[in-house]
């Protein structure tokens, strides 16, 4: 199995220990289900090879877009993990978590001035700057004589071979400024002038979804940074306390993925840091990851029942679920890859090949094409493994279909963490 959570108990799939089926006749389908053991897991990966390698000052910050719900700032909490926010709603639902707000990022490429006056409000630790726009909004919304600490986004100009939709460290991505251009030079004049704010450090995300185990990728990334940081320190006296590195380790989706070895990567990166900075004659600076995918995506699985199974002789099969697009675009989005399983017939022959197609009235809503799998009959359970980044959280309710709900299991109990959307949440802004 691609994850140590998953395994086969007689004909059945389990899930952190968990039957599936069982899970599935209990809380109904679709159904998205969270390890809160393996969430746990991966946050404290991140937290010990970060303070070995980086030091007692380095820490890493959930990237929440991946998913948020106030039972994952709770597990945040508890666990000593900082958090990445991009929106004032993942900033509400953090608070009502009572995450404690000094060690958050507010991060986002066009934050408006009601959304910096609201993370000021909740006290959100650092803004991550995008851009001289948002500088200005930071001034306009300090009501008080404080400064706000502020970590500037740049882009060091590296591909990193990931899917185009999502790499963000090119020159010409639409987050962050350029340090190639002379444009983040410009940013930092701008910062200094700029009497609200502290400029505390840097921040680079070259992507997401990189499969880079000798972590050459984050070198080359860390080296530009340094690099600019220790400049700007020597021209201009601007103080270099924190280096950003951000996040997008690669999560194994399918058998042919890599493993990813997060400890050894760190490893290599914090040597590399370490000689870098004493090559530019400075101290190392505090190290802030921000993994999203890599915290939760294997400690997720989507539980889906057949439908309708349709052959078209001499072409291609379909099996249609009772989920799709609504709940995970991600196919629809980028082609992503997953491996599915039929949960209750995992002792058969996979003879059978379909494309897994959700119920939304559009021809592109595929979850994956050319299925191996045991024939369906309706009523089966499908179970599409590693969907606990990104599928949640991009839900929608086109056509008008509720969102499933989240249940967490943990210690070999399932809880409900979000209720299922009834077909009154979906006109209940409706006047």
């Amino acid at each position: 199995m691609i994850c140590e959570n998953i395994g086969i108990n007689g004909n059945h799939l389990t899930f952190a220990g968990m039957d599936t089926v069982a899970l599935a006749e209990k809380h109904g389908t679709p159904l998205y289900l969270f390890d809160e053991d393996r969430v746990r897991h991966n946050c404290r990966v991140y937290l010990e090879a970060m303070k070995k390698h980086f030091g007692e000052s380095s820490f890493p910050c959930y990237a929440s877009k991946a998913a948020s719900f106030k039972r994952i700032y709770e597990i945040m909490k508890d666990e000593g993990m900082g958090i990445d926010l991009v929106s004032p709603g993942e900033i509400y639902t953090a608070m009502k978590a009572d995450f404690t707000m000094e060690k958050s990022l507010f991060h986002g490429n066009n934050k408006t001035d009601a959304d910096v006056s609201y993370a000021m409000e909740c006290g959100v630790g650092y803004f991550v700057a995008d851009s001289i726009y948002e500088l200005d909004a930071i001034a306009r919304c300090k009501k008080d004589s404080t400064k706000q600490k502020v970590i500037l986004r740049l882009t060091p100009g590296i591909d990193p071979h990931t899917y185009d939709a999502v790499a963000t460290g090119k020159v010409d991505s639409k987050f962050g400024t350029a340090i190639e251009t002379g444009q983040a030079e410009e940013l930092i004049k701008k910062a200094l002038s700029n009497e609200s704010i502290e400029i505390v450090g840097y921040h680079c995300h070259v992507g997401s979804q990189v499969f880079d185990s000798e972590g050459d990728v984050y070198l080359q990334a860390a080296k530009i940074m340094l690099g600019f940081g220790a400049k700007m320190q020597k021209e201009y006296g601007v103080a270099f306390k924190v280096l950003n590195l951000g996040g997008g380790f690669g999560v194994r989706y399918t058998d042919n993925d890599p493993y990813l070895d997060v400890d050894a990567t760190i490893g290599k990166l914090g040597a590399f840091i370490k000689e870098e900075c004493a090559q530019l004659g400075i101290d190392v600076p505090q190290i802030i990851m921000e993994p999203g995918r890599s915290i939760v995506a294997d400690a997720g699985m989507t539980l889906y029942s057949v439908g309708t199974i349709k052959e078209i002789t001499g072409y291609k099969n379909y099996v249609s679920i009772d989920g799709g697009m609504t709940d995970n675009p991600r196919y629809a989005l980028y082609g992503s890859k997953y491996t599915v399983l039929l949960a209750n017939r995992m002792d058969e022959e996979c003879d059978f090949v379909a494309d897994v197609a959700g119920r939304c009235c559009e021809s592109g809503d595929i979850i994956q094409p050319d299925v191996k799998m045991p024939k369906p009959v309706r009523g089966d359970i499908v179970a599409v493994c590693t969907t606990g980044a990104y599928n949640f959280s991009m839900a929608s309710n086109y056509n008008r279909i509720p969102r499933p709900p989240v249940v967490m299991i943990s210690k070999g109990k399932d809880s409900v963490a979000v209720k299922r959307e009834t077909y009154e949440d979906l006109v209940k802004n409706d006047i």
